[in-house]
């Protein structure tokens, strides 16, 4: 099982591709998707049919932009698939990074259209900072789809496709992406569904000999995990039916119906009633899976995104500051000094809280490593800092639970710095 996040700028067509890959697998029927061109015809917008499968509310399909992270599931011949639709917008990058939290594969859709590429990859697009970001999140593989190749303006170009892998190979590399085992380039057309499932037509496209979209991911080994550790859960949402149902990507450990657990940071205990995978009910489920669980012993109101699901004998570490490894990104106009005092946002597995950076331990020399002492950092650099929050939050050190211990400071839109928890405070 793979739970795969679909990120670039916006308009590069990741909705769409989305929505094909549904069409080619059998998850929409033939007439849905008439029914959905007709009405993309009615708004003058008949292009866009295909991404109405993931852009369900009305807003969406006016605008033609993704908010919130569409979620669905298809299935090949050899593994099943999450996918996580995420928006491209800048204004919406809290939501694409609980979209990108919960996934193993990332694939990063770029328009080859010319001028869709550049403003992309430009200081303000988002094909940069969603790159970034996902890799802090724990993402292992990226896919690069440059997409839109069956354009007038580009039309199944060599030099075109060739352009954009040399521009974005030295910018990956530098994200601490390994090119050789972790990205795959691949030209396709989503709107059309070129070389997702079936390879595309010599006439349209002579160059290129390479694997087609599905057969790279069914050739992904999965990511491992150990099934004995103590349960982890982040929260991404709650509701009421019959009983409270809480979602998110279980990270550890793994919970099966009449289990004992424990809400974390209130201290709540609670009974598994139910868990439901894929839509799907089942008896029990191993991490690494999107679940949804039905609890009992706790109402709605006492949960928020954020909290984590734990296991009652070793529960989660509740900690209001902690020691953290960090690589400036970028540093705004007004506040071009990071140092003692600096505040952000704090974004965390699901969670999202304020915070300040209270000490300054050490800079760390890039290429040596070596740790010298500093006063301020400057962008670009990387360093060991004390963070303090005002509300308690639940996190693990990074060599414990990975997805638990990376996390992003953002101010005003911008990602600031990416880094990862080092150490907790002994007493927690």
């Amino acid at each position: 099982h793979l739970n795969i996040v679909f990120i670039g700028h916006i308009d590069a067509g990741k909705s769409t591709l989305a929505g094909q890959i549904l069409f080619l697998t059998g998850g929409v029927d033939k007439r849905t998707i008439e029914k959905y061109e007709r009405e993309a015809k009615e708004k003058n917008r008949e292009g866009w049919y295909m991404a109405y499968i993931m852009d369900t509310n009305e807003e969406e399909r006016v605008k033609g932009i993704t908010v919130e992270v569409g979620r669905a599931h298809f299935e090949t011949d050899k593994k099943r698939y999450t996918v996580l639709d995420a928006p491209g917008h800048k204004n919406y990058v809290p939501n694409m990074i609980q979209g990108a939290c919960q996934a193993d594969v990332a694939i990063l859709v770029i328009s080859a259209r010319k001028g869709e590429f550049e403003t992309g990859f430009e200081r303000g697009g988002q094909t940069r900072e969603h790159a970034q970001l996902a890799k802090t999140l724990g993402v292992t593989r990226l896919i690069v789809v440059v997409n839109k190749l069956d354009c007038p303006s580009v039309a199944w170009d060599r030099a075109r496709f060739d352009q954009i892998v040399n521009g974005l190979t030295p910018f990956l590399k530098q994200c601490g992406y390994n090119m050789k085992k972790e990205v795959t380039f691949l030209p396709l057309a989503a709107l059309y569904g070129h070389n997702i499932r079936d390879a595309v037509s010599k006439e349209l496209c002579d160059w290129y000999d390479g694997e087609t979209l599905f057969s790279v991911l069914d050739h992904m080994e999965p990511v491992e995990r150990n099934p004995l550790e103590p349960f982890r859960m982040p929260i991404v949402d709650r509701w009421k039916d019959m009983g409270t149902i809480v979602m998110g990507k279980s990270e550890a450990g793994f919970v099966r119906v009449g289990d004992l657990l424990q809400i974390m940071p209130n201290k709540l205990r609670v009974k598994v009633d139910g868990v439901y995978r894929d839509e799907k009910e089942t008896q029990s489920a191993r991490c690494g899976e999107n679940l949804r669980l039905r609890l009992s012993g706790c109402e709605e109101t006492d949960i928020s995104p954020g909290f984590v699901l734990s296991s009652v004998k070793s529960p989660v570490p509740v900690v209001t500051q902690f020691e953290a490894q960090l690589v400036i990104v970028e540093l705004l106009e007004h506040n071009p000094i990071f140092t003692v005092g600096y505040k952000s946002m704090l974004h965390i597995h699901t969670a999202c809280e304020e915070c300040e950076v209270s000490k300054l331990v050490a800079e760390i020399d890039p290429k040596t490593k070596e740790q010298k002492k500093a006063k301020y950092i400057k962008q670009g650099g990387i360093c060991i800092c004390r963070i303090t929050v005002d509300k308690p939050i639940c996190i693990e050190a990074f060599g414990d639970v990975p997805s638990l211990g990376r996390f992003t400071l953002r101010d005003e839109g911008r990602t600031i710095a990416i880094g990862k928890v080092v150490k907790l405070p002994k007493v927690h």
